[in-house]
Order: structure tokens, then sequence, then C-alpha cells
């Protein structure tokens, strides 16, 4: 999802509509994309798709510059359309993706600007209870296999399900000013994570930091191999390395990305230079096959 910046409007007129769902559906063949669903408002977009490749970072740099220098050029403006960067969730097929579906599909209806889906022009709707084949492009036959194997039957029952409202826990859910990354039941959230590469916080994908160890997880995976409490994690005698310690802030930067401030917050160092000499002293040990190995179970045990 995306909105536009400054509260403008991001499609002003039928011309604007149009030409972002054709870049949608151009989209879905160029990158091998889904698009499962869509709802384009006047201020900003929602769009559930499905990347095989990978590639989502690729896909919306495309769709949201592409459309912006399309949308300049009508308007005879200049610069940025939306806000930044788009807000990305990832969604658990299992328990959640009819569920969003119907969330996507009723923006129109939530916001007052119809009292009919039928009526709204510019979402995914009218793909799903129609047969044409303008809409083979739309990837809606998984979900509409969802509602039923029998292809008689599916649209009824898709239409009985987009009629009735949305629960609220997935209203509550949107209207976080900052959302979680995930959107699933626990253990799916949990199987996010050990899947998720801990040792690498993507830099072009903002939301995978929370996919990474907590502060708490990582001093306490060194507290538990060093055998001692985590308040010898906090303790500073001049002239004595304290081992565990520095591993702990450097796990933080690294598999965290922590800035130095924050390091230095949680390791009571009032400036950035003690945590910068922390992090050395374990590069510098690093060059020890023993050291290496203590380090390489604490990592592994997160």
């Amino acid at each position: 999802m995306n909105r536009a910046r400054l509260g403008q409007e991001a499609f002003p007129a039928r011309e604007d509509y149009l030409s972002f769902i054709e870049l949608l559906m151009d989209a879905s063949e160029m990158f091998n994309m889904r698009v499962a669903a869509y709802c384009l408002m006047a201020n900003h977009y929602h769009l559930l798709i499905q990347t095989h490749d990978a590639n989502l970072s690729r896909c919306m740099r495309h769709i949201n510059g592409v459309y912006t220098q399309r949308y300049n050029a009508r308007s005879g403006c200049d610069g940025t359309l939306f806000r930044g960067r788009y807000k990305a969730i990832l969604v658990d097929g299992d328990s959640y993706l009819l569920e969003l579906v119907r969330y996507i599909h009723r923006n129109p209806l939530r916001t007052g600007i119809t009292d009919k889906l039928k009526d709204y022009s510019w979402s995914s709707h009218k793909g799903y209870i129609s047969k044409a084949k303008k809409w083979e492009w739309l990837h809606k036959n998984y979900i509409l296999d969802m509602f039923s194997k029998d292809k008689k039957l599916q649209i009824t029952a898709y239409k009985r399900f987009v009629s009735k409202e949305e629960p609220e826990e997935l209203i509550h859910y949107y209207s976080k000013k900052n959302m979680p990354s995930i959107l699933g039941s626990e253990k799916f959230i949990k199987w996010v994570k050990d899947r998720f590469p801990k040792n690498k916080k993507e830099k072009e994908i903002p939301e995978s930091k929370k996919l990474c160890p907590e502060v708490v997880d990582i001093k306490r995976a060194v507290c538990r191999y060093y055998k001692i409490e985590e308040a010898e994690l906090q303790k500073s005698r001049r002239g004595v390395e304290n081992e565990a310690r520095d591993l702990a802030i450097y796990l933080l930067r690294y598999i965290r990305s922590e800035r130095l401030e924050k390091i230095g917050e949680e390791f009571n160092l009032n400036n950035c230079s003690s945590v910068s000499n922390a992090i050395s002293r374990v590069k510098r040990r690093l060059r020890s096959n023993k050291f290496k190995k203590r380090y390489g179970q604490i990592v592994d045990s997160l």
C-alpha cells in the first residue's frame, strides 16, 4: 500500500485510475507478479500480490516510479507523488488471505464512497464476479477455489462472503500507526522468523529489522553461553575486558544494525567511542578460530 504525499490525490481523474491498472497488468507479466486483489482510492492504493521471484522491491519501484512519471506528465507536476517507500505486509495465506481480499474490496464501502461494491470501478471486485476474458490477468482463481471447488458455486460464495463486514481485528490492525510487518497466526510468525537469515538485515527492506532477534534475546543468548547474569553485561572495569559484553554489543550492531547511541544506552556507555572500541575488539578476536567458534555457537542459538 502507498499514499500520496501532502494530502494530494494520487488518482485525480479517470485516466489516472486506468493508467495505474494498465501498469499493474504490464508489471504482472514483466515481473512474474500475481495480482490477486487491488483497490485504488483517491489518495492511496491497496494491492494483494504474490512474487514468485522474490522481487517485490523491484516490482514496486517500477510501479510507483512509472506511474509517477505518467502522473507528472499529465498534470504538469514535478517530483515525487507518494509519501515514500510502499508499506508491505507478509500475509499468512492459510488464515488471513480471504479476510484481506474482503478488506481490500470493501474499502469504498468503509469510506462511504459507494453503498454498492459493484458500482465501484477501481477495484478488482468486478473481476471476481465476472467471467469476462479481460479479467484473466487477475490471479483470482486461487482465491475463488478457497470458497468452493465447484466453479458454479464460487462467485455466489464470494459475494456472500464479501457482503459481510470484515472482523474488527483486521480493521484495528490496519488502523495502527506502525503496523506489524507480518499478518498471521503466532505459528506463522514464528515460522517466518525462524526462516529469516539472522545474520543479515536487508538495507532495502526496513521491516526486516523486525524479523531479527530482539535486543533482549541477544543479551540472553550471550548470558546463557557465558553462564552469567545479565547484570554482568553492564559492568565495566578499567583495564579489564568484558568479552561477553563486547560480543553482545557487536551482535546488536551487526545483526540488528542498531545505532551506536542506542547500543550505548543498553550497556550504560555514555559515548559512541566506547561502543566502537568494543566492536573493534570483537573484530580482532574473530581472527582466532576458538573465538570464532564461540561466536558461531551463540549466533546459531539465536
